[in-house]
C-alpha cells in the first residue's frame, strides 16, 4: 500500500484518489510484457526490502565488523576515511557490483580487485577536506583532523549515552550482573566484562576532566561507533591512563584493572596478574610514581590484604635478574559502590589522588583499611 499510495488514510484515498497515488514504474507501462517486467522487478524489490528489515539486527552486526559504517542518529553512513577512499570511485565500483568475481576467495591486492581502488594520497586528503570542511595539506594533517573528529563524536556519545544517570544504572547492573540490561544499554557486540572495562574508562575520563586520549588509553578494540568489541589482551592492563605533571601530582600513569569475578574467584584470577602487570609496567617505564586501581563488584578481604602488602614487597624482572626490580608497588582496590560515589559526587581525579596517596601511606591493618581509608574518605 505504501508503494502505491502516499497516505494511509482510507477516507482521503476515497475522496481524492488521484492526489494520493505515488509515481511508480507502472506509470509508463503500455504492453503486457512491460507490465510483467515491472511487476517482477517491483515484487522482488519489495521482498528484498522486507527481508532486510527482518534481518536488520543481524545485517548491522555483519556490517559493523568492517569498522567502516557508523550507525547513529537512526541512520547509517560511512566513516570519514572509508568514505574518502570510496567516494571518488563509487560510480566505477557500482558498474562492477553485479559482475562475476573469481577473486572472492583469494588473498589479493586492491589493484587486482579493481584498478580504480588504487588512490593517491592527494585524492584521499581532498575528500577528507571536503567531508570535514578543512584545509589539510598532508596526509598527517588529515589524520590529525580525523582523530579530532573521533573525539568530537566521543563527546557526543558520552553526553547522550553515558550521562551520570546512565553510568549509575550501569554500575548497579554490573553489581547485580544484569548482563541483559548492560548489553541493551551499551552494545550487544561485547561481553559484560569488556563493557565494564569500557564504562570504567569512560567514568575515569569524566573524572579526569575529559583530558587525554582515552580511546588509546583503553586497551580495547572499538567499532566504528566507538563502542567496545573485545577486551584488553592478557599481557597488559585494561586501561593505562597517562597523566601529565600538574601542581598536584607529577607525571604518572594510572593502570586501571577491572573484574566481575565474585569474591571467591578473585584470589586465583587476579591476585597474581594485577601485580605482575603493574610490576612489568614500572620496570619498563621506570616511572615509580605510577600505580594501579583495581575495580571489582565485590572485594575479597585477602585481595585487599595482598594488594596492601605489595607496597613493601620487591618485584623482580624476568630472567632472575636481581638487579632489575622495583621496591614495592601501589595498588588501590575499589568496589562498585565507591565508583558510584565518584559519579554521584562528581569527584575529580585531583581529589581522588589525595585520597589515594593518603591511603597508600596508611599503616592501618587491611581489615580496617578499606572502610576507614577508602569508603569513608570517598
Amino acid at each position: 500500500m505504501e508503494y502505491i499510495f502516499n497516505t494511509a488514510s482510507i477516507k482521503k484515498i476515497t475522496d481524492h484518489p488521484a492526489e494520493c497515488i505515488n509515481p511508480t514504474v507502472f506509470d509508463g507501462v503500455t504492453t503486457e510484457a512491460e507490465l510483467k517486467e515491472a511487476f517482477f522487478r517491483t515484487i522482488h524489490l519489495l521482498k528484498a526490502k522486507a527481508t532486510l528489515a527482518d534481518y536488520y539486527d543481524l545485517n548491522r552486526r555483519y556490517i559493523k565488523t568492517t569498522d567502516t559504517v557508523l550507525f547513529e542518529d537512526d541512520g547509517e553512513k560511512m566513516d570519514i576515511v572509508p568514505r574518502a577512499f570510496f567516494e571518488p570511485v563509487m560510480d566505477r565500483l557500482f558498474e562492477q557490483a553485479f559482475s562475476a568475481a573469481d577473486l572472492l576467495p583469494e588473498n589479493c591486492g586492491m589493484e587486482d580487485i579493481s584498478p580504480c581502488l588504487v588512490l593517491d594520497e592527494p585524492t584521499v586528503v581532498a575528500e577528507i577536506n571536503t567531508e570535514l570542511n578543512i584545509h589539510a595539506a598532508t596526509i598527517e594533517d588529515a589524520r590529525t583532523a580525523v582523530e579530532d573528529e573521533r573525539y568530537r563524536r566521543l563527546q557526543r556519545l558520552i553526553d547522550t549515552k553515558f550521562t551520570d544517570e546512565n553510568l549509575l544504572i550501569l554500575l548497579d547492573a554490573f553489581k547485580s550482573r544484569n548482563d541483559t540490561q548492560i548489553r541493551n544499554m551499551v552494545t550487544d557486540n561485547a561481553d559484560a566484562l569488556t563493557i565494564f572495562e569500557y564504562v570504567l574508562g569512560i567514568l575515569w575520563y569524566k573524572a579526569s576532566g575529559r583530558q587525554g586520549k582515552i580511546l588509546d588509553f583503553m586497551k580495547l578494540k572499538h567499532d566504528a561507533d566507538l563502542l567496545p568489541v573485545t577486551h584488553a589482551a592478557g599481557g597488559e592492563a585494561d586501561i593505562v591512563y597517562e597523566y601529565p605533571q600538574t601542581d598536584v601530582y607529577p607525571v604518572r600513569c594510572l593502570l586501571l584493572e577491572a573484574t566481575l569475578a565474585d569474591a571467591g574467584n578473585q584470589r586465583h584470577m587476579e591476585m597474581e596478574p594485577v601485580p605482575r602487570r603493574l610490576g612489568q609496567h614500572l620496570l619498563r617505564t621506570g616511572n615509580l610514581n605510577s600505580y594501579c586501581v583495581f575495580a571489582a563488584n565485590n572485594l575479597h578481604m585477602n585481595i585487599i590484604s595482598d594488594f596492601r602488602g605489595r607496597k613493601t614487597m620487591l618485584y623482580y624482572g624476568n630472567n632472575n635478574n636481581y638487579e632489575n626490580h622495583v621496591d614495592g608497588m601501589k595498588i588501590i582496590p575499589l568496589e562498585i559502590d565507591e565508583l558510584k560515589k565518584i559519579v554521584e559526587k562528581r569527584l575529580t581525579y585531583k581529589r581522588l589522588y589525595t585520597v589515594f596517596e593518603t591511603a597508600l601511606h596508611s599503616e592501618i591493618p587491611p581489615h580496617l583499611w578499606y572502610s576507614e581509608m577508602i569508603q569513608e574518605k570517598i
